[in-house]
């Protein structure tokens, strides 16, 4: 980039900001900063303007402007706050040339830790399972206490037959049903027996991705929208979609009626297999949950369900609802012994679900998440109204929108007030092309803190916004 100078007079004051030099312009600017705040032409405590003013003084893009404040706040030169701009830090004294300037260092360890996917592990019912676990060991036959069947014990596959028929409108015996450790589990199953290549939404768990590709499957991106994955996308050369339908994960929405129709209709006409991860199936708030697509068809679609958001992933138990053909198969991929869920942890989960103990704390759990995801919302309609909230008001996290190119160092700012959050673009499919809706936000998992420290965790999180 050519050499460029600009100036601008900031807060009216005799204070010049010279910005001059080669290469990338809010680099530069971010240097003018620094070297201002050093020498102690910019005092703590001092408020600048406001970044829209200062981009049009010096001629530079908006965006230029407020990444390079938010770079700033979360390296600690700058601290923002809503409602009363962005000034120095306070900690920005300056140095002396003896002294090397020192660029303040992230928190070692999170203090508040608002990652999505897991529950707050105080809100486990210990006292409501153990008791299940005490009457399910005292009923347990004997059989139960020697070599596991890779199917699963039948107490419990009997037990989630008659509630995901009841909750999720799903269609199958307990003769469909095997069970395993998680959806990862099942997932590593239905890849060494369907093969590949899948489809899978462009914005999905990274993990799940890895997993498929560690046994020779790989994926090919499908479009996510307001109205879910994009399933007219789909191709006779997939051999089967993965997809959220319930809550779409991470972007929040539910998969369209007509989108669901089509992806069974896919499955149904190439032959194909939608994998319907029920992420956070039991979990909305604006109304009932919507059914499984697995009830649409129970020959084409495969029901991956687990307790890890509900209960407790520490329990790693899962369940995979299948098509008849694919029984066999799968229950001969897990291998002739059950080794990965113990039997008592099964029996123990059939009893708390056929005592109705299951429902009572999952609605427990949908009460706190609604006011959990309430609290988030109004902190930032109180404190950064210039974003917004995304998605419906489900699951255990939601979608925070940013400005545009303010992803990255956003997160940067979280981490420099201790705060662990994830931003969208890590979930983003590596094959899928940029498109028109592509977007900058932060995937907030509000389930995980305790209740005494979730409202600091929401004041960090308001203190690494950029300033509207």
């Amino acid at each position: 980039m050519d050499s460029w100078v600009n100036s601008a007079e900031v807060l009216g004051s005799d204070l010049p900001l010279e910005l001059a030099g080669t290469g990338n312009r809010r680099a530069v600017l971010m240097g003018a900063l620094r070297e201002a705040v050093r020498s102690g032409r910019l005092a703590p405590g001092t408020r600048l303007p406001p970044y829209r003013s200062l981009a049009a003084d010096l001629g530079l893009a908006r965006n230029t402007v407020a990444d390079a404040y938010a770079e700033l706040v979360a390296e600690g030169w700058l601290a923002a706050r809503q409602g009363s701009g962005t000034r120095v830090a306070e900690r920005a004294a300056p140095v002396t040339p003896a002294h090397r300037p020192r660029t303040p260092e992230r928190p070692s360890r999170p203090v508040h830790d608002l990652v999505q996917g897991q529950p707050d592990p105080s809100a486990f019912p210990r006292t409501a399972w153990l008791a299940s676990a005490r009457r399910a060991l005292a009923a347990a036959p004997n059989d139960a206490f020697g070599p596991g069947d890779p199917h699963g014990r039948p107490e419990l596959r009997q037990a989630l037959a008659g509630y995901l028929a009841r909750v999720r409108g799903v269609r199958a015996s307990q003769e469909r049903i095997v069970l395993c450790s998680g959806a990862a589990h099942g997932l590593r199953l239905l890849a060494e027996v369907v093969g590949g290549p899948w489809a899978a939404e462009a914005y999905g768990l990274p993990f799940h991705r890895g997993l498929l590709a560690s046994h020779g499957v790989g994926t090919r991106p499908v479009g996510v929208d307001g109205d879910g994955a994009r399933v007219g996308e789909l191709t006779r050369r997939d051999r089967a979609v993965l997809l959220t339908p319930a809550h779409q994960f991470p972007t929040g929405g539910p998969l369209h009626p007509a989108r669901r129709a089509a992806a069974a209709d896919w499955a149904r006409s190439t032959g194909g297999l939608v994998v319907e991860d029920d992420y956070d199936g039991e979990f909305r708030y604006d109304r009932q949950p919507v059914g499984a697509v697995q009830g649409l068809d129970p020959e084409h679609v495969v029901l991956l369900g687990s307790v890890s958001k509900s209960l407790s992933p520490a329990l790693r138990l899962g369940w995979m609802v299948l098509p008849e053909r694919l029984v066999a198969p799968v229950v001969a991929a897990k291998g002739e012994r059950e080794q990965f869920s113990s039997a008592t942890d099964q029996l123990t989960l059939a009893d708390f679900v056929d005592s109705g103990a299951y429902d009572r704390h999952v609605r427990r759990m949908r009460q706190r998440h609604r006011r959990r995801r309430d609290q988030l919302v109004a902190a930032l309609e109180r404190r950064a109204p210039h974003v917004r909230v995304t998605g419906i008001a489900a699951g255990l996290h939601a979608v925070v929108e940013l400005p545009p190119g303010t992803e990255r160092s956003v997160v940067r700012a979280a981490a420099w007030q201790g705060l662990a959050v994830e931003g969208l673009a890590d979930y983003r499919h590596p094959g899928a092309e940029r498109a028109a809706d592509e977007r900058d936000g932060l995937v907030v998992g509000y389930a995980t803190p305790a209740e005494h420290a979730y409202p600091e965790a929401l004041e960090a999180l308001c203190r690494a916004l950029p300033p509207g």
